[in-house]
């Protein structure tokens, strides 16, 4: 028997403007798209929310704005990449760290 996963929340930080130093990457908007739908096709029915943050515009929760603020501060480059509280990636941002942090939070791929 399967145990119900938890919905896993997965937040894509960027910018309309793709980062000066990610050139040929694709946008910020892009990589939210990509993986969206990269992750419903690994793991098809498993619950998660991803949300785009534009670090250019009014954030109001307060843990999203300061982590907009370390990227505007070349802290971070973007888009950057969050499960959970955990950064995965920034800048180029590629599947298999995505999918490790998914699959040590429970998720299973689908054969």
């Amino acid at each position: 028997m399967e145990k119900q996963k938890q919905k896993v929340k997965i937040e894509i930080y960027g910018a309309d403007i793709v980062c000066a130093s990610c050139v040929n990457a694709p946008s910020s908007k892009d990589t939210y798209e990509w993986l969206q739908a990269a992750i419903t096709r690994k793991y098809p029915g498993q619950p998660f929310d991803i949300d785009y943050i534009d670090i250019e515009s009014e954030i109001a929760d307060s843990e999203q704005k300061d982590i907009a603020e370390q990227i505007l501060n070349d802290e971070y480059f973007y888009p950057l990449v969050r499960i959970e509280d955990e950064v995965i990636g920034e800048g180029y941002i590629q599947l298999k760290p995505v999918f490790s942090a998914l699959e040590k939070r429970g998720y299973v791929e689908q054969a």
